[in-house]
């Protein structure tokens, strides 16, 4: 029964690895509430945020912004937003896979790239590929904190206002519902009047405001485009850490199911193996009792 105690070993270990997918599950679907209700708080500020500012770029104010100006460097950045852990299904895959596809279209038009890493998953990615990394920021558990996310993101707005980039893009898996989330690559700075007419529209508005500014205009739009900027990479982080925990909670799901499937198949062999077994042993006794 040599066979038949190995099978044994083999539906034990499969046993052992379902129930701790299971209880990842269960984890998985019990942080992703939370995830969930922080990502929705967090859109209506987000959402209003970015029309204020699709407004201000066609407000033509006495100042403009260095956010809203154009240069001619040679160097794009990138803030990727990806999961600390794996064991998510491929959502890290889908969005590096936009990153990478973004990165090849900017190089065959000979624009170089540097990138802002948020998550351990896309810090290693880019250094596996390349990639210039300025800054990074990981470990940020399961509630993202604004004051971790500004610092390394800071590197890239400020290299932006000294016309070191061209653009910046956010790179991130927005949520959509629990089965279902995408990879967006958006363009964060600057803000162009394609982008504002986008954001007008899909906002369900086709005018534009025109603002007074107190104390001036310089004071109130730089504090406003920063919060522009802060509120887009908040909402984006909270968007992945939902998709995250909803992705793990489908794969870890699929992975109890399938570890069902696979006790249930090893059973069925192990069976089989045990009565054939027995069937050898009778016969023998049958054809040794016979011989006598």
């Amino acid at each position: 029964m040599a066979a038949g105690k190995e099978i044994r070993g083999k539906i034990k270990s499969v046993e052992n690895t379902k129930k701790i997918t299971k209880a990842m599950e269960m984890v998985a679907a019990s942080k992703m509430r939370k995830a969930q209700e922080r990502m929705r708080a967090a859109r209506p500020y987000s959402e209003k945020i970015r029309n204020i500012a699709a407004n201000l770029g066609k407000a033509n104010p006495e100042y403009t912004h260095a956010f809203m100006q154009t240069n001619d460097a040679k160097t794009s950045g990138f803030i990727v937003v990806t999961t600390d852990k794996g064991l998510c299904g491929g959502m890290n895959t889908n969005v590096l896979r936009a990153v990478t596809g973004k990165l090849r279209d900017l190089q065959s038009a000979g624009i170089s790239s540097q990138a802002v890493a948020i998550g351990n998953k896309g810090l290693g990615f880019l250094n596996r590929v390349g990639a210039k990394v300025v800054s990074h920021a990981t470990q940020l558990g399961d509630t993202p904190h604004l004051d971790k996310l500004i610092g390394p993101v800071k590197v890239l707005l400020d290299a932006y206002v000294k016309g070191e980039v061209n653009a910046v893009y956010l790179c991130y898996t927005k949520f959509i519902n629990t089965m279902k989330q995408e990879p967006v690559v958006q363009q964060l700075l600057p803000l162009s009047a394609s982008q504002m007419e986008a954001e007008s529209q899909a906002s369900g508005t086709s005018h534009a405001w025109d603002y007074i500014y107190e104390p001036d205009a310089p004071a109130v739009i730089d504090d406003l485009l920063t919060r522009y900027a802060e509120a887009l990479v908040y909402q984006a982080v909270a968007e992945n850490m939902a998709s995250e925990q909803s992705a793990r909670m489908v794969a870890m799901k699929a992975a109890t199911d399938n570890a069902g499937s696979v006790i249930g198949e090893l059973k069925l062999v192990y069976n089989k193996t045990r009565q054939a077994a027995i069937t050898k042993e009778l016969s023998e006794i049958v054809a040794g009792a016979a011989a006598v």
